[in-house]
C-alpha cells in the first residue's frame, strides 16, 4: 500500500503574464493541459509595500522593466481584484484551481474576499504578522507559507503563532524554499524538508517545496522526502522579458514534472506479496534450480 499522499502540483504563473490579461488566461489553460492542480498568481499593493524611494528608483535590471521606475514596473504587472475574480472563475471553469500569493494587508483583504482554497504567503512576507493575523483570523482556507531567507527561530515563531488559535495542524502548509532566481543545485538544500518534518511534522498540516532551480530532477526528490505540494514557476517562453522567466518551466517541462511525480507516487510502495504476479512467470522461467529438483 502507498503510504505517500498523491503529489499536488502548483503552476506558479506569478507575474509571468507580463501584465497581459489574456496571456494570464492562456497560462491558466496551459497549466491545466499540463496536469497541474492549481494555477497561482501574485497580488501586491505597490504603494503600501514600497517606500517612496523604492517606488521612485529604477528597476535594477532595466531589460526586465515594464516601467520607468520600479513602482511603475510593479503597477504595470498588477491585476485588480475584479480581474483576479475573473481569473478565478476562468480557472475553475477550465478545471484547475486558482490561488494567489499576497504581499501586503490590502492585497490579503482583497483575495480573502474571493475565497480561494488557499492563500500563499511568500518568503519575503512571512514575518508580516499584521497580514498573518488577518489570514489566520479572517480567512477560512489553508495558508501556505514559504521559508526562503528565514531563520529557524522565525519558522518556530510562525508555527507557534498559528498554534495560538489551534490552526497550525488544520491549515498551515510550510514550504522549503531558497530565495534566488535561478538557484544553483548546491543551494537548494533539500534536506531542510527533513528538518521541517522532524521539527514541525506533527504540528502543521502538510509540507511543500517551492523550487526556483533548473530542470525537474530535484522536485521528485523533494516529494520523496515528504513535500506533498510542489510549486514551480511556469511560463510559455523562458526568453520573455521579466525576472522569473529564466527560472520557470515551459510546457514540456511542466508536463514532464507532473508525469514524473505521478509515476513516483505509483512507485513508492512496498511489495503486496513476496513474489509479485509480474515476477511469478520470470521466477518459474529464470530462478535457479538444482538439476533434478522439481522446485
Amino acid at each position: 500500500m502507498n503510504t505517500y499522499q498523491r503529489p499536488r502540483i502548483i503552476s506558479e504563473i506569478g507575474c509571468n503574464h507580463m501584465g497581459q490579461f489574456e496571456t494570464a488566461k492562456e497560462l491558466i489553460r496551459l497549466s491545466k493541459d499540463c496536469g497541474a492542480e492549481y494555477a497561482k498568481f501574485q497580488k501586491r499593493n505597490s504603494r503600501e509595500l514600497l517606500t517612496t524611494d523604492q517606488y521612485a528608483a529604477p528597476h535594477p535590471v532595466p531589460y526586465n522593466a515594464y516601467g520607468e521606475t520600479y513602482g511603475a514596473h510593479r503597477e504595470y504587472l498588477e491585476f485588480d481584484q475584479a480581474q483576479h475574480a475573473e481569473l478565478k472563475e476562468y480557472a475553475e471553469s477550465t478545471g484547475i484551481g486558482y490561488a494567489t500569493s499576497v504581499w501586503d494587508v490590502s492585497s490579503a483583504r482583497e483575495i480573502i474576499e474571493l475565497r480561494p482554497d488557499f492563500i500563499k504567503v511568500p518568503s519575503a512576507c512571512n514575518n508580516n504578522y499584521e497580514m498573518l493575523r488577518l489570514l489566520r483570523d479572517d480567512y477560512g482556507g489553508d495558508i501556505h507559507v514559504s521559508t526562503g531567507m528565514t531563520m529557524q527561530a522565525e519558522i518556530t515563531q510562525l508555527v507557534a503563532f498559528f498554534e495560538e488559535t489551534d490552526q497550525a495542524r488544520k491549515r498551515l502548509v510550510v514550504y522549503n524554499c531558497t530565495s534566488g532566481y535561478p538557484v544553483p543545485f548546491k543551494d537548494i538544500c533539500l534536506l531542510e524538508i527533513r528538518r521541517i518534518q522532524e521539527n514541525y511534522g506533527e504540528r502543521i498540516k502538510e509540507i511543500g517545496f517551492s523550487g526556483h532551480h533548473l530542470g525537474i530532477a530535484v522536485d521528485v526528490a523533494a516529494y520523496t522526502l515528504g513535500a506533498v505540494w510542489v510549486e514551480r514557476h511556469f511560463t510559455k517562453d523562458r526568453t520573455w522579458r521579466g525576472t522569473d522567466h529564466a527560472a520557470s518551466l515551459e510546457v514540456p517541462g511542466l508536463q514532464k514534472l507532473v508525469r514524473d511525480l505521478e509515476h513516483t507516487y505509483e512507485a513508492l510502495t512496498y511489495k503486496s506479496s513476496e513474489i509479485l504476479e509480474i515476477e511469478q512467470v520470470q521466477r518459474e522461467k529464470l530462478k535457479y534450480r538444482k538439476a533434478g529438483s522439481e522446485e
